[in-house]
């Protein structure tokens, strides 16, 4: 789960990890009123929205007078910005955070993450931060500081002395960073992260460390042990198919191709995208329908499947365990009957009570285009999605 960047800063709060001084505004005269309490300008103004790159999509602004932040906010909020993250479409502005402007000595780059090939907490610095960085990446990875933490041991001093010195940190904010990435490292910990990110960490003319910007990301399987982090979910950033499928329990994840999809089990479910690459076409989704998967399940996740507009054709493929091939079919069918089904449905599954699920499809009023073997699908895939395709951009009827 993504949080926005003034909630991330809360927690840095409650770590004693320094952030600037200001707070959230929900329109123009909150803006203001923010502004009047920070009492110095300039006052930087930035768009509260689940992507990067906001400086250069024109999502953060400074502003000279209370009257500037309100025009400002007013310019910003209810607008939609386009980074290098959002995509064509932009994230709509509802928020801002209002913060002092600070004099900048040097800007670094520190953000830590779960390095999956080697089961280690990975920190990474850089005296290289802001909006550039991640456009750099790849050029500037020698400029990188890596180090890599065992979870069983946890972060030590000397790791956090390793960084400084590496950072080329003066004597006189050499402590600071210190008690700093100690602090973040536990708060990683112990909200069960996937990210933490500042970029850029500020050290300040007055040579203070400072947290310009905050990200963060938690491991959604944890939330249940973080009951208060919940209430920062916002579902006005996440997409509205991805939020709706979460309310059953589905693993639903929106993709930009043109086949939708729903298998049981992930290992299954990254093999049918493969497939559907393979064919000359690009998955829509990514849909896990499980194995303890009712009906009312099977019948919404087809659902949701169905009212994407960018979906051409559905690729279905099942193989019954836990999951039975009759509840599979009565599932599809009681979705297919309360929408207009105009697209084609390609169904392949096999096991556990194959023949009912094949006479519940067969003898139902939607039919679907049933397939015995996956080179089969693949080449009706191909046939009605991929290069070429008979559908092309029309709709088509089965």
């Amino acid at each position: 789960m993504r949080i926005h960047e003034y909630q991330a800063k809360e927690l840095f709060r409650r770590y004693n990890i320094h952030i600037p001084y200001g707070g959230i505004a929900f329109d123009p005269d909150e803006a203001r009123s923010i502004a009047r309490r920070i009492g110095s300008f300039p006052v930087v103004i930035k768009a509260q929205i689940h992507a990067g790159g906001r400086g250069k999509g024109g999502g953060v602004k400074l502003a000279e007078s209370t009257d500037e932040v309100y025009s400002l906010t007013h310019g910003i909020i209810g607008t939609k910005i386009i980074t290098s993250q959002t995509g064509p479409e932009g994230k709509l502005v509802r928020k801002v955070l209002v913060e002092e402007n600070l004099e900048i000595d040097k800007e670094l780059y520190l953000g830590i993450i779960i390095d999956r090939k080697t089961s280690k907490i990975l920190i990474m610095a850089s005296e290289e931060g802001g909006i550039d960085i991640e456009d750099e990446t790849v050029a500037m990875s020698e400029k990188i500081i890596r180090l890599y933490i065992d979870p069983n041991m946890g972060i030590q001093p000397f790791h956090c002395r390793e960084i400084a010195f590496d950072l080329k940190l003066t004597s006189s904010v050499w402590k600071q960073f210190v008690l700093m990435l100690q602090n973040l490292y536990r708060l990683f910990a112990d909200y069960d992260c996937s990210l933490v990110e500042i970029n850029p960490l500020v050290v300040t003319a007055k040579q203070s460390i400072i947290a310009l910007d905050a990200k963060i990301e938690i491991d959604d399987n944890a939330l249940f042990r973080h009951r208060g982090i919940i209430e920062y979910r916002d579902i006005e950033e996440e997409d509205p198919l991805e939020v709706e499928a979460s309310r059953f329990n589905l693993s639903y994840i929106k993709m930009d191709g043109n086949v939708g999809n729903m298998v049981n089990g992930a290992g299954l479910a990254m093999a049918t995208m493969d497939i559907i690459k393979l064919a000359g076409a690009a998955p829509a989704n990514f849909l896990d329908v499980g194995g303890g998967t009712t009906i009312e399940m099977v019948e919404k996740g087809f659902g949701i499947i169905l009212s994407d507009k960018d979906v051409k054709l559905v690729f279905i493929n099942i193989f019954g365990g836990i999951l039975r091939c009759d509840v599979l079919a009565k599932g599809v069918v009681q979705a297919a009957e309360k929408t207009d089904v105009n697209i084609p449905v390609v169904i392949r599954m096999n096991g556990t009570n194959i023949e009912e699920g094949r006479r519940i499809l067969f003898e139902s009023s939607f039919k679907p285009i049933y397939t015995a073997d996956l080179k089969d699908a693949a080449q009706k895939i191909s046939e009605f999605a991929g290069p070429g395709s008979m559908l092309g951009g029309e709709r088509h009827k089965v």
